[in-house]
């Protein structure tokens, strides 16, 4: 995702936990990094200032809402106007019309209170977070993420409204691609307010 905003010619500034600041150092001297939480919100307050778009990945860790802390922290800081993308998995649903796999359905309903009483991670924190997220009056996104792979990029993603849609069938987009529709998002004003839920473009099913 940094790679895909520099090529581009946008200022980076990511937040980083302070432990992991070392996996960035590939960008030194190229992008700002506030090391910290992303749920902290003088973190986020300091990261945001003066941005005219921020790109969020909310990840349900643990059982102390990660996910809201994060979401509420980039609603409540970032600038007037800016664009604020945000991503998820499918298993999020804006209006209840999508129609999930079993797969899908398994996962929350066996393996997400599993991952609670582990304390590993908390998908209703995710759903509340992205509750926040649509009720805004922010110019948001919120990108649905297939499965993901590991690969050479296959172009920019496509994306239905609703997961069930017989173009996501595939259920698979390569992990550079994911980020690559967060940052083409920034500047695609047909996305403002809308829930995409992407699949690879070179997937079966987006081929037809």
């Amino acid at each position: 995702m940094v790679q895909h905003a520099l090529d581009r010619g946008y200022e980076v500034v990511g937040v980083c936990r302070a432990e992991s600041v070392g996996k960035l150092d590939g960008f030194k001297g190229r992008i700002t990094i506030v090391p910290g939480a992303t749920d902290d919100r003088e973190v986020i307050e300091r990261a945001v200032a003066g941005c005219d778009g921020v790109l969020v990945v909310l990840v349900p860790r643990g059982v102390h809402g990660y996910s809201t802390g994060t979401a509420q922290a980039v609603l409540d800081h970032a600038p007037p106007g800016a664009r604020l993308v945000f991503s998820c998995g499918w298993h999020i649903t804006r209006d209840g019309q999508d129609v999930y796999p079993w797969k899908i359905k398994a996962i929350v309903k066996v393996l997400g209170p599993l991952a609670r009483l582990m304390r590993f991670a908390d998908l209703d924190d995710q759903v509340e977070a992205c509750r926040r997220v649509f009720a805004s009056d922010t110019r948001w996104t919120v990108v649905r993420g297939s499965d993901l792979e590991e690969g050479e990029s296959q172009g920019l993603p496509m994306w239905s409204r609703h997961v069930g849609d017989p173009i996501l069938a595939s259920n698979r987009t390569r992990r550079v691609d994911f980020a690559l529709f967060m940052v083409e998002a920034l500047e695609n004003d047909e996305l403002v307010h809308e829930a995409p839920a992407i699949v690879g473009r070179q997937a079966p099913s987006a081929r037809g």
